[in-house]
């Protein structure tokens, strides 16, 4: 499938611009890869030669700290010069590492404390509807992310205005900052939650692009309210070292880590 060798490319690449830029966020990036291919390469109506066309869809990186990927997919896609990824997380630079709108094109929200992205991809919604725009909303949550109480604040909000053209994602990797999510502030039954605050729910393997978009083809067909696809993902995936390990949601690597990486990257 073609999108599968697209995803393994992106990931390469992301890889690759995090350790350019001296470290960041490999574990979250890397675990959320194909969720952004599979929105960007084939579910989101976006024109990229006109960034700010009204009735594109939006997408909302509520889990701020993967922007690296979704630098290198805006690049790939020609929303920006590719020759702007070395600016990653640099004094002067462009590219901050939370996204920015107000400094990248074809970003829709400016990211940084983690909760409150949900909230605004709710308001999004609202006001196409208002609007009467036909455009969705996709929003990407961070499973650490759910401990914080305004994402269920924005759960009741989007549920009690049925608000059907929004379609949340969390990267469920099972991971944050200081350890897996189960020990910090355990999140099962998390289907059930989200069912619960009346949301439609999915669970579907993050690492299967086939499957994503499937699921976002069923939850555009649940009229009424909104859609939660809880992608379950591997932290680090596709470098050895790195995986199912929280350690890894942030830090610096070594050279010879780097050409390990690229080793399971080419491999894989």
């Amino acid at each position: 499938m073609l999108l599968n060798k697209k995803a393994q490319e992106l990931r390469k690449k992301t890889f690759e611009t995090i350790y350019r830029a001296g470290g960041g966020h490999y574990g979250g990036s890397l675990s959320a890869i194909e969720i952004m291919t599979a929105l960007y390469y084939d579910v989101m109506n976006i024109q990229p030669q006109n960034p700010e066309w009204e009735d594109r869809d939006r997408f909302v990186l509520c889990k701020g700290h993967a922007g690296p990927p979704l630098y290198v997919i805006l690049s790939d896609l020609g929303f920006i010069d590719q020759a702007r990824l070395p600016e990653l997380d640099q004094d002067g630079g462009s590219l901050p590492k939370h996204v920015d709108r107000l400094k990248v094109q074809g970003i829709d929200y400016s990211s940084g404390p983690l909760g409150q992205g949900i909230s605004v991809a709710c308001g999004m919604a609202a006001a196409a509807r208002l609007d009467k725009k036909n455009l969705y909303v996709y929003a990407l949550l961070g499973d650490g992310e759910l401990d914080e109480g305004q994402v269920w604040e924005a759960a009741m909000t989007a549920s009690h205005y049925g608000l059907d053209h929004l379609i949340a994602f969390v990267d469920r990797n099972m991971n944050q900052i200081d350890g897996t999510t189960e020990d910090v502030m355990a999140l099962e039954p998390l289907s059930d939650k989200w069912k619960a605050f009346g949301w439609h729910v999915q669970v579907v393997d993050g690492h299967d692009i086939q499957e994503i978009t499937e699921a976002v083809k069923k939850a555009k067909d649940a009229e009424g309210r909104p859609s939660v696809i809880i992608a379950n993902t591997i932290k680090g995936k596709g470098i050895s070292f790195m995986e199912n390990q929280y350690k890894w949601h942030s830090g610096q690597i070594t050279q010879e880590q780097f050409n390990q990486g690229l080793h399971d990257l080419e491999r894989g």
